[in-house]
């Protein structure tokens, strides 16, 4: 299926939202909404009339713009909104017939989705998909009335907000919509939007937000019976239970309560079940909050409220009971303590459900209640469990779906408990136990068996473009290994070098594995990934270990290290096979260091990337300016007479500056990537693409680069960096430590004191590097940053 051009009708936060994602993609996008009733008084003031289009356009004028202005930004560049084309419902209908998917994202409202539909469909046109973005409203009612060729092409496309930071899409078919626009769409989510395409029914509120709205409602009822805080609360349903830091309460003011309790009544009156009802029942102390305007983050008061006091901004909490604001407090509690420090989510999980005190308690409860309802839920909602997991992952950001969770704390132990305090056990867990399994998932060694109804193992399905570095290990194809990194086999004759330490930090380990690993690969392999499936691709150099060595004073430990990390990249850079970084996330410090001297970079979308070593009193010492500036160089004929002070001038504000990039595409303004470097929209989906763009480079007779000289600005530029930067410590707008940084950089930048236009080799440039590192490195306030930014993870302006 190829979408070019989409419509999205409805220009509120999501429906933007929905346009912004889809420009992000590449896909031009009309976005349309009513036409306003009213003039606005600085339309009058211009003398503008309701027949001007600028006054009729105004509405979805105003959702394009609030995409530059929302944080975190919904588009991955400023240019990417350029994509949107702006119109209204009476001038513009007729463009729904140019287009290849109409996506509806009007108000909850049955009669008027109804009647919208038939207004397109009056303008559609056969092989245009249509579908709506409700988050509970019935799929097969909307379209009651239109004709069956229109109702094939119908189907509801649940996005989660925000568009392109959530994962979930929720499509949901009814039995007249045509399975091969089913397929098509999710092939199409999945690859050029990123999505995880979870196939739910028509019911109400879908999968995630029945069973998350259910976990959210249970939660408050519970807190309200135990006279809990909010902020109690949240010290057990957050990271202790393996969910979101917002945990519960945070998240809801982060939803927005008016719209939780729109979710919630919903439900409520769609659902049969009478004690299904009463628990969708929506507590009294909401409605009041929602009466009084308490809508959360976007009215700026919710259960958390933002003040000022004597201690600068604060953070209040609602409390239930006097329904005022107060300063907050964490919950204390052994098993809170405990689960911090397990070793795995199975032992923190276990370590919290189990225990015996007032976290564990509630935990359980909370656990046990969801766990049960996910289950009783099948096969209403969804035919299988993996749905239900995928769903509450990558839509309420869980690490462990309902089935998973209940895997990780023992079935059968966990089904016990609940018998002797009276539960009812649904089928689905009793015909488990009764096959004799005591799991939900079952490894092997090729694939993931989830248990199904009917008391049979079935495989899960996996994307194609699915690498799965740890069962790859399971397997036995790791190459080479020690603590900081592996070496692993990934098919075709390609390696992939994995970081492993914590938060991927570069240290001894990894780049004794970087030169392991390019002997290896030249020697028997096609090429080189350098790519992880951690949180983040890597947050830079292991400070700890600099800072330790410098207030020892270790300089030739130091120094050694320095050189080896150099080196390392060098090797990257110049092996005679393709080296291809698939960066993701946070990708800082030595994790850019590590990618920029690669053939290629096949970037994920959600990349973060930047040289921020100035924010720790340091400069880059890993090759790092030195690529820069073969970046912004690239292509300048040293002949030719060209200035190449503005060029140098781009690199020296770029890392003096610390700047990172809010996607991968505003990291090409940067040069961070390069126009021939690739973008991934599905993180699930990077290291198959970085893996392919290795084999063409290959296929392609590959040729590794050769050693250049590189002209310098020299002293004459190094005097200009340092008059910038001194002009921003007179204007107040640096410290005294941030203008000797600047000064180093400028150095390094500049080729040292040289006469403009030198042509130095690499190496001249990283020995210099190295020696401002390490000079920095000794500097008192640069140790002080250092060290305020392991204690605090915060940047310190010394």
């Amino acid at each position: 299926m190829r979408i070019k051009k989409a419509a999205v009708i409805g220009a509120g936060v999501m429906g933007a939202s929905i346009a912004g994602h889809l420009a992000n993609a590449g896909i031009r996008t009309v976005l349309l909404d009513i036409v306003p009733k009213e003039l606005t008084e600085k339309e009058k003031a211009k003398g503008l009339t309701l027949n001007d289009k600028v006054v009729r356009n105004r509405i979805a004028r105003n959702g394009k713009e609030r995409l530059y202005k929302e944080k975190p930004s919904p588009i991955f560049h400023k240019k990417t909104a350029d994509l949107i084309e702006v119109g209204n419902l009476e001038d513009d209908l007729e463009k729904l017939g140019e287009v290849d998917w109409i996506i509806e994202a009007i108000i909850e409202n049955l009669k008027i989705k109804q009647g919208l539909f038939e207004k397109v469909e009056n303008v559609w046109k056969p092989g245009t998909l249509v579908s709506s973005n409700t988050s509970g409203i019935s799929i097969h009612d909307m379209v009651e009335g239109r004709s069956a060729e229109f109702r094939s092409h119908f189907m509801g496309t649940h996005f989660f907000n925000p568009p392109r930071y959530m994962k979930l899409l929720e499509i949901i078919p009814t039995k007249d919509t045509d399975e091969r626009f089913v397929n098509g769409m999710k092939a199409f989510a999945e690859s050029v939007l990123g999505k995880g395409v979870v196939n739910a029914k028509d019911t109400p509120n879908f999968i995630a937000n029945r069973i998350g709205v259910y976990g959210l409602q249970i939660t408050f009822q519970k807190m309200l019976r135990d006279g809990l805080g909010p902020d109690e609360v949240d010290s057990i349903t957050g990271r202790a239970m393996g969910r979101p830091k917002s945990a519960t309460f945070r998240t809801l003011d982060l939803v927005g309560l008016d719209t939780f309790v729109h979710v919630s009544d919903n439900v409520r009156e769609n659902v049969q079940d009478p004690n299904e009802k009463k628990v969708f029942e929506v507590p009294e102390l909401l409605r009041e909050m929602v009466e009084k305007g308490q809508l959360g983050a976007k009215s700026g008061e919710g259960f958390f409220k933002k003040v000022k006091s004597d201690k600068g901004k604060e953070i209040l909490v609602l409390d239930p009971k006097t329904k005022e604001y107060r300063s907050r407090k964490k919950l204390k509690a052994p098993s809170l303590e405990m689960a911090k420090r397990a070793k795995s989510m199975k032992e923190q999980l276990r370590a919290l459900v189990y225990a015996d005190d007032t976290a564990g308690r509630f935990a359980w409860y909370i656990a046990k209640k969801v766990l049960l309802y996910s289950a009783e839920r099948i096969p209403e909602i969804a035919d299988d469990i993996v749905s239900v997991d995928q769903a509450m992952r990558w839509g309420f950001n869980w690490d462990l779906g309902p089935f998973e969770f209940w895997d990780a704390i023992g079935v059968e132990k966990s089904v016990a408990r609940m018998k002797e305090e009276g539960e009812t056990i649904p089928p689905l867990v009793e015909e488990l136990l009764a096959s004799g399994s005591k799991s939900f998932y079952k490894k092997t060694e090729d694939a993931s068996k989830a248990f199904h109804i009917g008391g049979h193992y079935q495989t899960v399905d996996e994307h194609p473009k699915t690498i799965d570095l740890a069962r790859l290990k399971e397997q036995g194809r790791v190459i080479r290994s020690n603590k900081g990194a592996s070496l692993i086999d990934i098919g075709d004759d390609v390696a992939c070098l994995e970081f492993h330490s914590p938060k991927n930090a570069i240290a001894a380990d990894i780049i004794q594995m970087i030169h392991t690993s390019v002997k290896e690969v030249s020697a028997n392999y096609r090429g080189l990934v350098i790519g992880n499936q951690g949180a983040n691709f890597c947050v830079g150099a292991n400070l700890m270990f600099i800072l330790m060595e410098a207030q020892d004073q270790n300089w030739p430990e130091l120094d050694l290290m320095v050189r080896q990390f150099q080196k390392a990249m060098g090797s990257l850079r110049y092996v005679d096979k393709p080296v291809v970084a698939a960066p993701f996330n946070m990708t800082l410090g030595g994790g850019v260091e590590a990618s920029l001297p690669c053939d290629r970079i096949q970037a994920s979308s959600e990349l973060y990337m930047g040289l921020v070593e100035t924010g720790v009193g340091l400069i880059p010492g890993g090759g790092g300016n030195k690529e820069m500036l073969l970046r912004w160089m690239d292509g300048v004929d040293p002949k030719e007479r060209i200035s190449l002070q503005p060029l140098v001038n781009h690199v020296f504000e770029t890392i003096a500056m610390a700047k990172v990039s809010t996607s991968a595409v505003e990291a090409r303004d940067y040069k961070f990537l390069r126009r021939e470097d690739g973008i991934t929209m599905n993180a699930d989906h990077l290291l198959y693409d970085a893996k392919q763009q290795v084999l063409a480079l290959d296929a392609s007779g590959y040729q590794p680069p050769q050693p250049k000289k590189i002209p310098v600005v020299g002293e004459t530029g190094y005097n200009t960096l340092r008059l910038g930067a001194y002009g921003m410590l007179q204007s107040g707008y640096i410290s005294e430590h941030d203008y000797k940084i600047a000064g180093k950089l400028a150095y390094v930048l500049a080729g040292g004191e040289v006469p403009e236009g030198t042509l130095v080799d690499e190496q001249y440039l990283l020995d210099i590097e190295r020696e401002a590192f390490l000079s920095l490195a000794g500097e008192p306030k640069s140790q002080q940053r250092m060290q305020h930014m392991l204690t605090k993870n915060k940047p310190l302006r010394n």
